[in-house]
């Protein structure tokens, strides 16, 4: 499968950018496409952030969020791009797997996934998380003024706790399945501030494959 070449809000997206899925993968998928439309009039009515990186920020604030995490050394571990496609193995579609189950582990956080894609070393993806018990005045006022390093923090019912979580499951069937694997410590987190980052993020994530060898973290494949 192909990726699309125009530039288009996620209410027209296609999905064949998703490579390597299999059928039971596409059901999940056609629920994501339902949904852009929703997050889109989010950024557009609601979402307003002054800043990318605010120093006291909530992460587990209701907003849009573009996270990348890579592997460690930035090894293949999930896969190689051949011919404009990204051809996955186990843990690499086991990522996809995943992340495509997020939002059903943790439904009481109102989870709702944009685009994303498993590249041969690392993941992008886009992640709503919506207003919530956990992220009300009352009940996150002890976080209030929080520095909010990706690392460090308060790491329960916010983004740190979804990741650690994402992570640690597949580091899990990679040690049951004697796979030498090893996320990079840290990951990176953009909060995103309004429609148009929002479109400009979608479609880098979208064509990720099709521009591989100019990607900050291409490396070729293993000799």
């Amino acid at each position: 499968m192909g990726n699309r070449c125009n530039r288009f809000p996620w209410g027209n997206c296609g999905i064949d950018f998703y490579c390597g899925l299999d059928a039971m993968h596409e059901d999940a998928m056609h629920g994501i496409s339902t949904k852009r439309e929703n997050l889109m009039d989010k950024l557009n009515n609601k979402y307003r952030i002054p800043s990318a990186r605010l120093q006291t920020w909530d992460y587990a604030s209701a907003g849009l969020y573009f996270i990348t995490i890579c592997t460690k050394n930035r090894n293949h571990f999930f896969g190689e791009i051949e011919i404009g496609e990204m051809l996955l193995t186990g843990l690499g579609t086991l990522v996809q797997q995943e992340w495509l189950n997020t939002p059903s582990i943790r439904p009481d956080m109102h989870l709702q996934l944009g685009e994303f894609v498993v590249m041969p070393n690392h993941f992008h993806g886009v992640l709503d998380i919506g207003k919530n018990a956990f992220n009300t005045a009352v009940n996150r006022n002890s976080y209030k003024g929080v520095a909010s390093a990706n690392k460090y923090g308060p790491q329960s019912k916010n983004l740190g706790s979804i990741l650690r979580g994402f992570k640690s499951a597949v580091t899990t069937f990679a040690r049951k399945n004697n796979i030498g694997f090893n996320w990079q410590e840290r990951y990176h987190d953009h909060i995103i501030r309004d429609y148009g980052e929002c479109i400009r993020i979608s479609n880098c994530i979208i064509h990720n494959i099709a521009n591989w060898k100019d990607d900050r973290f291409y490396q070729g494949p293993p000799s």
